[in-house]
């Protein structure tokens, strides 16, 4: 009996540890990941930091090291190649995971990490041609001296970074998903660099157009769909015609409508999520020089999606922020300059029904003759699974996304059958104008370094101690007006892209009259002002109102007054139409519960702050006053509704419109009883459930979540603001930088962001920034000059030197 029980417990110890060491699906190896001399445990706290010495393969000279109290590295090097180096080993021990996580995603790697179930994402991305792109892109990276020498000793850095990184010392990440680092490339950088594009215009409402199109007609859809909306600020103040002569816009051919049928789309992206930033001339500042701030705003995550860092070599001395795994400063001053961006939003993308020969699809029909298909192999490696073999069909447009009897991963926006022309896969060299930025001493310096600058368009505001300017920088197609708002014919040559707007011709503004610059996804420019079409979805004007108005009544402002500025969350949208509304609302008829939400409502002054509960209220009634208005004739399954914009207008000069009345129902519906009946429905919602659901801080929503999603690693949010104020921190989306520099004889700098420096949830780094974010604090920027500076703040010391 004792040899059963021996045989029975010999048998239950090798099941359990052939269960603890095995993976199923996302969930860890849990043998690896609790073991004390590998696992988890040993990726605590990694807060203890003292001054040391390193020796480092590679590097031609010592890099000396200032860390300060928010652990930001300040790095002195005599040379470009330990410069960059130096900036690579220490990101990746800061963010080995992080950087390697954006770069699997944006390859279509994830599957190797986690399993089938991101098999379609990467599929997508692939098809997308990210990777063919960005191996198009490390080409042209490589072909330039001064690129490749960055690449090359970046990588290098990164790769000594992780040689030395033993397996018990790796990121918790890699233990709880059961992989390890790889060695880093330069192919890595150009995916990043795509990942941001695709960030930033990866997306189109070409198809839901075409349906409105289709179900409406052209008069229709130029009426409540306007390539210039009704109310604007623009980048460029209007009047500020150009100042060049243009090129040739191309004619505009015969009304094509694509072929497409209706089906079940998801959800619309958000409307009007964005970024600010702004310069002020000196004559309007406390200290006669100019002020500069720049405001990202993108989706937050841990670890943050910033890295901190001062890169000082000869030739470069630059302060500021960039995504983790690339070189060089993104946003940020040097000792003469300041710069930051936000996105254009420029219509980039766009989308040709192809016409194939049969069903072998090897030819496609352009230009009245056969062309041939290319044909890529795609291999998706699959953790777990078998490796997965994807073809994609490139036509000179681009590529094939998704065939005819096949299902789009992202089907909100991706049509099949059709080829995608994407200025992403039109190849510049982002960095090589990164590169030059950070070294740059003067605008003229600033505007050339640009011209290498493709996608994504980014509006570059730009001051030094005497100029302001702003230019909606990138590259875009020559059009004709209006190409691209629908799905294009792929057969038609004139619907190709006919060329590019010269870079010296993208809108810009140096020392406008008014003293300012500003941008906040608004339109760049107004069409009388400017020759080519860029577009017609940018964001809506409300933030750009704001932060127009505020700028053009300071005339002693101080960093201060920026910091302010950036946590403002006064918004437009209500001013505008709610007291519209509330003179359409029967005040006669409500009970006391909704004479309470009414003068709530009535005496608001249109502040989303976290506490308040109007905020609350009025978004639940707008957003349900929208989809009664809407909903009949532009279900969001297949049609886009108009823009916040178009309805504003409606509400306030247009109150019997057609689009009010709800064609599913036996009788006539008007402005007037749509608002009464979901004012109504809102305020008698008031009454159920704890009253603090409805303060705005918990009813927007709002959090900070791990890059990975993982449970347990982020943080819920109580905060102000909103998609249409300059604080416009909505859902997960929000300020991811917020920094204000002083230019004069010596720049100085604020900035903070949400989160650390420190990839390691263990570490006080981790997240140390969050609440001084939350509150609208702003952290002096220590700016050393040479090497010898030696603050009280700099306490840690590094020496790096060559092996």
């Amino acid at each position: 009996m004792k040899w059963v029980k021996a045989l029975l417990a010999t048998l239950l110890t090798v099941l359990l540890v052939y269960a603890f060491n095995r993976t199923y699906g996302i969930v860890p190896a849990l043998g690896p990941f609790l073991s004390p001399y590998e696992g988890f445990w040993r990726s605590g706290s990694d807060d203890e930091f003292s001054s040391q010495e390193l020796s480092l393969a590679g590097l031609r000279a010592p890099v000396q090291v200032r860390f300060d109290s928010l652990r930001v590295p300040h790095l002195f090097a005599q040379n470009n190649h330990d410069l960059y180096y130096a900036q690579g080993y220490l990101t990746a021990k800061d963010r080995l995971w992080q950087m390697e996580f954006m770069t699997h995603a944006a390859a279509g790697r994830l599957s190797e990490i986690i399993g089938d179930r991101a098999l379609e994402m990467d599929r997508y991305q692939r098809r997308m041609g990210m990777m063919i792109s960005a191996r198009k892109s490390l080409a042209k990276m490589m072909a330039d001296p001064e690129s490749r020498a960055v690449l090359e000793a970046y990588t290098a850095g990164v790769n000594a970074y992780i040689r030395q990184l033993p397996a018990g010392e790796y990121p918790f990440e890699y233990k709880l998903l059961h992989y390890a680092p790889e060695p880093w490339t330069p192919l890595k950088i150009a995916l990043l660099l795509k990942m941001l594009a695709y960030d930033m215009t990866g997306s189109s409402d070409d198809l839901r157009m075409t349906n409105n199109l289709r179900k409406y007609g052209t008069q229709v859809v130029n009426d409540l769909f306007p390539d210039y909306p009704f109310r604007e600020e623009p980048i460029i103040p209007v009047g500020t015609g150009p100042d060049f002569t243009p090129l040739p816009v191309p004619p505009t051919p015969q009304e094509f409508i694509a072929g497409l049928a209706f089906h079940t789309l998801e959800r619309q992206k958000p409307e009007n999520l964005g970024s600010n930033n702004w310069a002020v001339s000196g004559s309007r500042t406390a200290n006669g020089y100019p002020l500069l701030a720049s405001d990202p705003h993108l989706g937050l995550s841990l670890p943050s999606i910033w890295h901190v860092v001062q890169l000082h070599a000869p030739g470069i001395n630059a302060y500021g922020v960039i995504i983790p795994g690339a070189p060089g400063v993104g946003i940020g001053f040097n000792e003469q300059i300041a710069w930051g961006m936000t996105n254009v939003g420029a219509d980039v993308l766009d989308w040709y029904e192809i016409r194939f020969r049969d069903q072998k699809r090897q030819e496609y029909w352009h230009h009245n003759q056969w062309k041939p298909v290319r044909r890529e192999v795609e291999e998706i490696k699959v953790k777990g699974g078998k490796t997965v073999l994807d073809t994609v069909l490139y036509t000179h447009h681009g590529p094939v996304a998704y065939l005819p009897h096949e299902k789009a991963f992202k089907k909100n926006s991706t049509p099949t059958g059709h080829a995608l022309r994407w200025t992403a896969h039109d190849n510049q060299n982002e960095l090589k104008a990164l590169y030059l930025v950070n070294r740059a001493s003067n605008y003229q310096q600033f505007r050339q370094a640009l011209t290498t600058w493709a996608a994504p368009a980014f509006n570059f505001v730009y001051a030094d101690a005497r100029n302001i300017g702003i230019v909606s920088n990138g590259l875009y197609p020559l059009k004709w007006p209006g190409q691209g708002k629908f799905l294009l014919d792929g057969t038609n040559p004139a619907h190709d892209w006919q060329g590019w707007v010269p870079m010296d011709q993208v809108p810009q503004v140096f020392n406008p009259a008014r003293g300012f610059v500003s941008s906040a996804n608004q339109t760049p420019v107004s069409p009388q002002d400017y020759p080519y079409y860029l577009g017609s979805s940018f964001a809506g004007y409300e933030r750009s109102a704001r932060i127009n108005e505020r700028l053009s009544a300071m005339t002693k402002a101080t960093p201060d007054s920026f910091r302010v500025l950036q946590t403002d969350n006064y918004s437009y949208v209500p001013k505008n139409v709610l007291p519209t509304l509330l003179r359409l609302i029967d005040q006669k008829t409500l009970s006391g519960e909704q004479k309470k939400a009414y003068q709530l409502l009535s005496t608001w002054n249109y502040q989303y702050n976290a506490p308040s509960v109007a905020p609350s209220v009025f978004e639940e009634w707008w957003q349900r006053l929208a989809r009664a208005i809407w909903a009949d004739d532009f279900p969001p399954a297949t049609l886009k509704a108009p823009a916040r914009d178009r309805l504003v207008q409606m509400i306030l000069q247009e109150p019997n419109a057609r689009w009010y009345d709800d064609v599913t129902t036996p009788q006539k519906e008007t402005l007037a009883s749509l608002t009464n009946t979901t004012f109504r429905q809102v305020t008698d919602s008031l009454r159920t459930g704890p009253a603090e659901q409805w303060q705005w801080g918990h009813a927007k929503n709002s959090s900070i979540n791990h890059m990975a999603q993982l449970p347990g690693f982020g943080q819920k949010l109580f905060a102000g603001g909103s998609a249409n104020s300059i604080n416009a921190l909505s859902g997960s989306h929000g300020p991811s930088w917020r920094m204000v520099v002083q230019m004069g004889p010596q720049v100085q700098a604020w900035g903070v962001y949400p989160g650390g420096q420190s990839g390691n949830p263990g570490s006080k780094f981790y997240d140390n920034l969050l609440h001084d974010w939350q509150a609208g604090k702003l952290h002096r920027l220590l700016f050393l000059r040479s090497a010898q500076d030696q603050p009280a703040t700099t306490s840690v010391h590094w020496t790096l030197t060559k092996d």
